[in-house]
């Protein structure tokens, strides 16, 4: 039978795995079998048969155009805060105001948190993801500076390597990140049900 776990990725550009890797400086563990030029889909589909969630998330976190890779991110942010925290972390809560409401005044909120977040705060990677969105330091005159390459995609995806460790499973946990990854990439919100938990889901967003 046919896999279609990785099917129907709308959302995702129709360039080469490889290639997506590539520009952000991003690499896999795993030894590939697939040709070069292989999409997405198929590299996902070779990735899951070797086991290897770690690599997924990494393909994913490049494969993702930068507003749903920032929202995946915040996702993962949110189960490692928690959906209803008494107070959001600043840096997760400019993440998701970017991604309902992309602007310069919304990147510079979010590098602003950035600077000024605790040196625990993993949430501060959602913000980073915002920060380098575009491949440049920010607004206005570190607009002419590059970032370093692949910096948000890496941001987001460090955020869901921390969020793996919240479940009772990290493996589990890894592919229950892998598929959020692919619902936002056909289109969804990524709002699938955690497994084994009960906790509530956030307010819809479309994106």
């Amino acid at each position: 039978m046919m896999n279609t776990r990785f099917s129907n990725l709308t959302k995702v550009p129709n360039q080469p795995a490889m290639r997506l890797l590539a520009m952000a400086n991003a690499k896999l563990d795993t030894k590939l079998t697939s040709p070069a030029n292989a999409s997405v889909e198929m590299v996902m589909a070779e990735l899951e048969q070797a086991d290897a969630p770690m690599d997924m998330l990494r393909l994913m976190s490049v494969a993702l155009p930068v507003r749903e890779r920032v929202w995946w991110a915040c996702l993962a942010a949110r189960d490692v805060a928690g959906p209803e925290p008494v107070v959001t972390p600043p840096p997760l809560a400019a993440a998701e105001a970017w991604v309902r409401k992309p602007s310069d005044a919304t990147r510079d909120a979010a590098r602003l948190t950035v600077e000024v977040a605790d040196i625990d705060d993993d949430t501060v990677l959602c913000a980073s993801a915002v920060v380098y969105c575009d491949d440049t330091l920010g607004t206005g005159d570190l607009a002419q500076y590059p970032a370093p390459s692949g910096a948000s995609q890496t941001s987001a995806f460090g955020m869901n390597i921390v969020a793996m460790g919240t479940g009772s499973d990290v493996m589990q946990m890894a592919h229950h990140l892998v598929d959020r990854a692919v619902d936002i990439a056909r289109g969804g919100n990524g709002q699938i049900p955690l497994p084994q938990t009960d906790q509530p889901l956030l307010k819809e967003v479309v994106i």
